[in-house]
């Protein structure tokens, strides 16, 4: 699968964005133009083996992760950093 080419600091920031709980697919596609299956490529890229199975196991059927299985919409907390 073809990334973009991203500087470490962005690298950094869609990592940290996956890894919480309540960032969504759709808002690491609105803020760095990466979908589901490529947010899940650069985190294999870039994490060690171990890391990344831990991560997989973590979101895998989490409902928080996609926007349209989420139960909430209000109260929705928008970091700084975060475009849109």
């Amino acid at each position: 699968m073809k990334l973009p080419d991203l500087d470490p600091e962005t690298i950094d920031r869609i990592i940290e964005m996956a890894w919480e709980d309540r960032t969504t697919f759709e808002a690491i596609a609105l803020q760095f133009g990466l979908d589901e299956q490529q947010t899940i490529a650069l985190m294999r890229r870039e994490m060690k083996a171990s890391s990344f199975r831990m991560w997989r196991e973590r979101v895998s059927g989490r409902s928080t992760k996609h926007a349209a299985k989420r139960e909430f919409v209000a109260g929705r907390f928008r970091s700084d950093n975060q475009k849109g």
